[in-house]
């Protein structure tokens, strides 16, 4: 196990109701005027919105709404956040949505402290010094943002999908209710169950010191997944199942299943970052699409956790088995495995391969993945 240190800043607020505290929490930590950021009208329709106006004012808390932010957010949608929550003087982001709202909100809470373009902390030609405090309502489980310091963003202009990541763009409190997830159609559950799953397994298979306790957390969050997925599907009202779907997505990315390990890096986002950029796809679907196709090319240079994974998560005995149980449940739950079921065509590969070889050069894993691998990996996906 190699030498580490955790941390964590952000406190987690779980269970019924809890969004009803989200006022007492921003005035706790003396918040007087926020950005509160969403995607649809959605929680004005289900009256989220309204239960949330209601506290804030409790505690004497003015908001600004900032909402219209789209799933695979836009970066010319963080400046236009950063543009409102300077005139407009707010000294918190209260994010209330999935992943995309919070992504964005940490990059309009770095951008606000920072002098230049925002596009400069992702590029990292300029570094995360500050951001105003954030805070979240989660409305769908998939990203682990409520509880990690990352934010990725697509710049349009450029078809480029970077991250973020700083101690300073921590949320400083999320709310978890499994209840307010009831809402999430069957397409975005079983997209979010992907997600959840490549979280764990880009450390979990690509790691070069991978501890044992590390490795059964990480089968112990994909084994909780696909349960609560299939327990979901039979019965989108089974809180009890979205609660513990909830708390796994949160612990597959708040560091604890790679702290210890080393080595390793995030191959599947890498490549799947390319498809989303280029075609607005769904980034689970792209994930589902892509993480068999990778485990096919990249099994025989880690065998033995790729025999683990089959024995523990699927009950099978080879690397190959494992992979094929995965695929067939990524088909039984519905979710795409190939790249023609996502609308991209043979045709569209040279381009999306260029892509993702900017981004191998981001992700500092250029040297493995050339654009032979990446044509290698993509026939999988055919």
């Amino acid at each position: 196990m190699e030498d580490f240190t955790f941390y964590n800043p952000t406190t987690i607020d779980f269970g019924k109701d809890k969004e009803k505290c989200i006022g007492k929490h921003l005035a706790d930590h003396g918040v007087k005027k926020m950005l509160l950021t969403y995607g649809s009208d959605r929680i004005k329709r289900n009256r989220l919105f309204d239960t949330v106006v209601k506290s804030l004012a409790e505690h004497g808390i003015e908001y600004v709404e900032f909402g219209g932010i789209v799933s695979n957010p836009l970066l010319s949608k963080v400046r236009e956040g950063i543009t409102k929550a300077r005139s407009s003087k707010v000294d918190a982001v209260l994010s209330v949505g999935g992943g995309s709202v919070l992504d964005s909100s940490k990059a309009i809470a770095a951008g606000v402290k920072y002098d230049g373009d925002v596009w400069d902390l992702f590029l990292r030609t300029a570094e995360i010094k500050a951001a105003l405090p954030v805070f979240a309502i989660l409305t769908l489980a998939a990203t682990g943002s409520e509880m990690n310091p990352s934010g990725v963003v697509t710049n349009e202009a450029t078809n480029e999908k970077f991250w973020i990541a700083s101690p300073h763009t921590f949320p400083v409190v999320s709310i978890v209710n499994p209840a307010l997830m009831r809402s999430v159609t069957r397409d975005y559950l079983v997209y979010s169950a992907t997600d959840i799953i490549a979280h764990c397994i880009d450390a979990y298979f690509t790691a070069s010191v991978q501890p044992r306790f590390l490795s059964r957390l990480t089968e112990s969050i994909i084994n909780t997944v696909i349960e609560t997925t299939e327990a979901l599907l039979a019965n989108p009202g089974d809180d009890s199942a979205r609660g513990e779907f909830a708390w796994a997505s949160t612990q597959a990315l708040n560091g604890l299943t790679f702290s210890g390990s080393s080595g390793f890096s995030y191959p599947n986002h890498m490549i799947e970052h390319a498809l989303s950029a280029l075609f607005n796809v769904p980034h689970g679907a792209g994930l589902s699409v892509v993480i068999p196709a990778w485990m096919k090319w990249y099994h025989s240079r880690n065998t033995a956790q790729f025999e683990r994974f089959a024995k523990y998560v699927f009950d099978v005995t080879t690397a190959e088995e494992g992979i094929v149980a995965l695929e067939n449940w990524f088909n039984k739950i519905g979710t795409p495995t190939r790249l023609h079921q996502l609308g991209i065509k043979e045709a569209d590969l040279p381009a999306t391969i260029d892509l993702v070889l900017i981004n191998a050069k981001q992700f500092g894993i250029a040297d493995i993945y050339t654009r032979d691998a990446v044509t290698d990996i993509f026939r999988n996906a055919q």
